[in-house]
């Protein structure tokens, strides 16, 4: 709780739109859920480059996937790809983890390769989701913060 205290705390000081502000962080947690691991930084700053977006709230967004988030999020987003594209997501659980060496990679193939369209897919729609849902409620967070200072 305390991160998100400081990660709404840090949507609030930066000085631009709440539309901008808002689209940045969703764009941010659309990247979260991006299924290409190891390029969320980069992307997040190559987007608020190019279409000159707040790269603090691009990043925020962005560092939502990180160590302790990211198997339950792309978790979710496989299980829902399974269920949109009719896949059984009985197998996610065949790998067989005490083999070692090529066995090991073999099983960890054969397991997963099944589900390599789910992962894409449902993190894909789960992060447009999240990101709309999130742009609403940043959004409506930070016109909220500004009326009292425009009645004043």
């Amino acid at each position: 709780m305390r991160r998100l205290r400081q990660v709404a705390h840090l949507l609030l000081r930066i000085e631009d739109s709440p539309h901008r502000t808002a689209l940045a962080f969703a764009l941010g947690v659309f990247i979260a859920f991006f299924p290409i691991l190891g390029i969320h930084t980069g992307l997040a700053l190559l987007i608020a480059f190019v279409f000159r977006l707040s790269r603090l709230a691009l990043l925020a967004g962005c560092w939502v996937n990180n160590p302790w988030t990211i198997a339950p999020m792309y978790t979710a987003g496989t299980l829902l790809g399974c269920a949109l594209l009719g896949v059984p997501s009985e197998g996610l659980g065949s790998v067989r983890w005490d083999l070692s060496g090529d066995a090991f990679y073999a099983s960890l193939w054969h397991g997963l390769w099944p589900y390599v369209m789910p992962y894409i897919v449902g993190n894909l729609v789960l992060g447009a989701f999240c990101a709309a849902l999130v742009y609403g409620l940043v959004r409506s967070a930070l016109l909220r913060r500004q009326q009292p200072a425009a009645h004043a």
